[in-house]
């Protein structure tokens, strides 16, 4: 079949190497060849006009900081680690992000706007509304940057979820194809958002949303969606093919004593006779019905210490697994099928946590706990980002997730404070769930300093003032000046040496030298010697001429 498109595109190109020749000059070399390029770009995807958004304008001036809101640190145990919530747009926080956390978070989780042209997506400080010829072009710039950066912030063996509706669902399956790639997407997955769905809807009753889910680099880690049936449990199951089934004698316990011959009884057909005595069958047996199970996983599970039991001369067989076992999730996400709640539940939990909040559509934390569990594969100390964090649903769950099986799961998560939602929901839910889950917090704000001003004082020196926070984010830590310490003067050198703890951290700033014996002593206390980083600001003193 004949590529219409590219015997088009192909006469096109034959025509600009003529026109080439005719306008030879600079000028028109340069703008035939943009033509040429723009050709020749991808032909499958999405196109979409892209737009620029006040915070990239922000960025092409100044250089975004963090700065601690210290009056809404947590601390709840000066040994745990400590969790962020970083209050400002999300795209900022994303950039100083990259610096601490590229190729570090294991989970990311977002609900970002889904465009219904309802007052639920601002570009620009302006909703976007049904009418804008652009909104979905718009939509797509917004996030298209954003997941960018995520890309970047995943582990290699990290994955993201998305939960979207139908508004965006089809550009954000394909952005993603773009950016993370056809052969990492894993599903998507549908979760039953409501118990009531609306019915006065002239055409369809919505119940579900769905979660895009995309892997870092696609890998061989089995997903956990919960545990499959472990305690007696029939192996018939109805709609199975019809199979025979050999057991070895003395594989089945028997509930009863007597003669069994060859025949039907109920839903099986045993396929010779067995006496049974004491409980166990004198011989080997075949029975056939529609079992769950082929001869070959059978088989696995007698050898992982599986017991068979027949209750009554129905002959269903049922079976008690010694090894508890996780299953594959499927694609629905429900409260039958995985103990997920509905958006109903989830407003109860917000409003017991924070009455009379402002958030129409939060997630539970159920869902976030399903999610978050699915690739972790023994792990249980993962770091998880979420950088649409409304309500702070996920930072609740992660702790709850701790408090349940031991881990030391830390979270990141990012908001903006429009409507004052950050500090007077977010943060007001992490730190009425203190009593129950106690845990260590920290609270940044966005802010910037000038690329270029008439300051005497440098970028450089303007920034190692806000370079703490970037320290502490990276290394989950607070700089106590007694555990963690950050030199930034050489004078100060003999004084850290003698006063920082055995097993800490020493920061030390790029030019500062430590003898033999600083290091030996340093040694000698366990104390790690850690470089401040010069990543966190080397491009920007690039582009100002400081390096």
């Amino acid at each position: 079949m004949a590529n219409l498109s590219k015997i088009k595109r192909e006469k096109m190109l034959e025509y600009l190497e003529k026109l080439k020749v005719q306008n030879n000059n600079d000028e028109n070399i340069r703008a035939i060849t943009e033509i040429e390029n723009a050709l020749n770009e991808k032909k499958y995807g999405l196109v979409w006009e892209e737009h620029s958004e006040k915070v990239d304008k922000m960025l092409e001036h100044n250089i975004p900081i963090f700065i601690e809101d210290e009056t809404r640190k947590i601390t709840a145990n000066e040994d745990e680690p400590y969790n962020f919530l970083l209050e400002g747009d999300n795209l900022h926080s994303l950039k100083l992000l990259e610096k601490t956390h590229k190729g570090k978070i294991d989970v990311t989780y977002i609900d970002p706007p889904y465009n219904t042209g309802n007052k639920d997506f601002i570009y620009d400080d302006s909703f976007v509304d049904k009418t804008d010829g652009y909104a979905h072009s718009k939509w797509l710039s917004f996030m298209e940057k954003r997941l960018v950066i995520a890309r970047e912030l995943l582990s290699s063996d990290g994955v993201i979820f998305i939960s979207i509706d139908d508004n965006e669902q089809a550009q954000l399956k394909l952005l993603c194809d773009s950016i993370f790639g056809e052969d990492n997407f894993i599903a998507v997955y549908k979760w039953n958002k409501t118990a009531t769905a609306p019915s006065l809807s002239q055409k369809v009753r919505n119940k579900y949303e769905y979660i895009i889910c995309y892997e870092k680099i696609r890998n061989s880690i089995n997903y956990n969606g919960g545990t499959v049936d472990g305690g007696d449990v029939p192996l018939l199951n109805r709609g199975n093919n019809v199979r025979d089934i050999f057991f070895k004698k003395g594989s089945v316990k028997f509930m009863f004593d007597g003669e069994l011959k060859p025949g039907i009884y109920d839903r099986v057909e045993l396929k010779n006779d067995i006496k049974i005595i004491d409980g166990l069958a004198d011989k080997d047996f075949t029975i056939s019905g529609e079992f769950k199970w082929t001869q070959e996983t059978l088989n696995k599970e007698v050898d992982l210490g599986t017991t068979f039991i027949v209750k009554s001369k129905k002959l269903s067989i049922r079976f008690i697994r010694k090894v508890i076992k996780s299953k594959r999730p499927s694609d629905i996400i429900s409260k039958e099928e995985c103990g997920v709640d509905t958006n109903e539940t989830a407003k109860r939990e917000l409003f017991e946590l924070v009455p009379n909040n402002s958030m129409d559509y939060p997630k539970p934390k159920s869902l976030v706990s399903y999610l978050v569990k699915f690739n972790e594969s023994g792990r249980k100390n993962n770091i998880i980002l979420d950088f649409f964090a409304g309500s702070g649903t996920t930072g609740h769950a992660v702790m709850q997730l701790n408090r349940e099986d031991g881990g030391n799961r830390k979270y990141i998560l990012c908001t903006n404070n429009e409507n004052n939602i950050c500090e007077e929901i977010t943060y007001q839910r992490l730190k009425n769930i203190q009593e129950e889950f106690p845990h260590n917090l920290k609270y940044y704000k966005t802010d910037f300093i000038p690329k270029f001003s008439d300051d005497e004082e440098s970028i450089s020196d303007k920034m190692m003032e806000h370079i703490r926070e970037l320290i502490e984010l990276e290394y989950a830590i607070e700089l106590d000046d007694k555990k963690y310490i950050i030199l930034d003067d050489e004078d100060a050198l003999d004084k850290a040496i003698s006063k920082i703890e055995n097993g800490g951290k020493l920061f030390v700033r790029s030019g500062i030298f430590l003898s033999r014996s600083n290091q030996r002593i340093l040694e000698e206390k366990g104390v790690s010697i850690i470089e401040i980083p010069e990543y966190y600001f080397r491009e920007e003193l690039k582009e100002v001429g400081e390096l």
